[in-house]
């Protein structure tokens, strides 16, 4: 299991967004194929990284195929007997918080900043 943040540049405005996925990999019974599931704040998605997964773009609407820009593996649980762990004894009053906390959506984090545009017709032949 993965979280895997995908980088969109759109190719029609030049806007840049970036989405968060959570990704799992598995085999499937017969071991003859492996397999990613793709979901964003729990709802299944195609893979961002193919045309049906493509994303809208913010200011414009076009689809862009997303490329991968960072990638956070997640531990399957239990792990290493000396693994930091708590025991749960209360399930019901065990961090009550947890139940009423609102998701992390998939594009909580800081987006890029967006470069300055140059006026339409204007070319940068010549600088620098």
């Amino acid at each position: 299991m993965a979280l895997e943040r995908a980088e969109f540049t759109c190719g029609r405005c030049w806007f840049d967004w970036s989405i968060d996925y959570d990704v799992q990999q598995y085999s499937d019974e017969g071991g003859t194929g492996t397999w990613e599931y793709f979901s964003r704040d729990g709802i299944p998605v195609p893979s961002p990284y193919t045309p049906a997964g493509a994303s809208p773009c913010p200011a414009c609407g076009r689809h862009w195929v997303g490329r991968l820009l960072a990638r956070r593996l997640i531990p399957a649980a239990p792990g290493a007997a000396d693994t930091p762990r708590e025991k749960v004894t209360d399930a019901a009053r065990h961090r009550p918080e947890r139940r009423g906390a609102p998701l992390l959506g998939s594009t909580a984090h800081t987006q890029p900043e967006q470069p300055a545009r140059l006026p339409e017709g204007t070319s940068t032949a010549g600088v620098g």
